[in-house]
């Protein structure tokens, strides 16, 4: 077994070079290429393992992860375990993840990550924290667990729970799921929310509150004139300031 323990930086890209030349003779769908303070590797067949430290930074295909510690295992690199200030971004689905701790199939494209994680969607304007996170590239479906929160516009959600079919725009809760939207709450024994239109289904055990409509239309008539008061009020100070004229 060769093994090699490489700090420059400039010598961790030479040893990426020399991978990414043995992976392209391999029947993989997307080579792999990083950079790091400091790489530990074994290049015995079947058994290749390279450990990346210090701004360690890895690309493959459109996904991009950067973390404290990262190391590369399986044959051609297939398992990606990832720990400290984990950041993931996929340029294609334009979504970004942040957790502790990740775990990365390459082949089947799936993303797991445990403790405190955020996941922004920035196609579809939605953010999902959670304590586990389970991300299926391929589908585009999420699996979230423990202290569920999500958040996009008017819109927030909590439940233990959360299936987010991302091609279909539907979200649904279970474990004590609620949602909150325009001053509303409802709860129920499972919600189903259209993250495109925003409308919620609710079903088993339904409890809520809403609010009187035409209290709204008076906070929200309330909230613009105050805004055009305070317009005015500028306008008024920026005359005066301007001797008159």
């Amino acid at each position: 077994m060769k093994s090699a323990r490489v700090r420059p930086r400039g010598a961790c890209r030479f040893v990426a070079v020399a991978i990414v030349a043995a992976l392209a003779s391999a029947a993989i769908a997307e080579p792999i290429t990083f950079d790091a303070d400091s790489v530990q590797s074994s290049l015995a067949k079947d058994k290749e393992r390279t450990i990346l430290t210090g701004r360690a930074s890895v690309k493959t295909g459109s996904i991009s992860i950067v973390a404290d510690r990262i190391e590369l295992f399986g044959k051609d690199f297939t398992y990606l375990a990832c720990t400290g200030a984990v950041t993931v971004v996929d340029t294609d689905k334009k979504i970004r993840l942040e957790s502790p701790n990740l775990y990365y199939d390459r082949d089947k494209k799936l993303l797991r990550a445990q403790g405190p994680s955020v996941l922004q969607d920035d196609k579809n304007k939605l953010v999902l924290k959670a304590e586990w996170i389970e991300s299926d590239n391929e589908s585009e479906v999420t699996l979230a667990e423990i202290a569920v929160r999500i958040v996009k516009d008017k819109l927030a959600c909590r439940a233990e729970y959360a299936l987010y079919r991302r091609k279909d725009n539907i979200l649904e809760l279970t474990g004590s799921p609620s949602a909150f939207k325009d001053g509303d709450n409802y709860a129920a024994s499972r919600i189903v929310v259209n993250t495109d239109t925003e409308d919620i289904q609710l079903e088993g055990e339904v409890k809520g509150s809403v609010r009187d409509k035409a209290k709204k239309a008076d906070d929200a008539t309330a909230t613009k004139e105050a805004d055009t008061k305070g317009v005015d009020a500028k306008g008024a100070d920026d005359k005066a300031a301007g001797g008159g004229k």
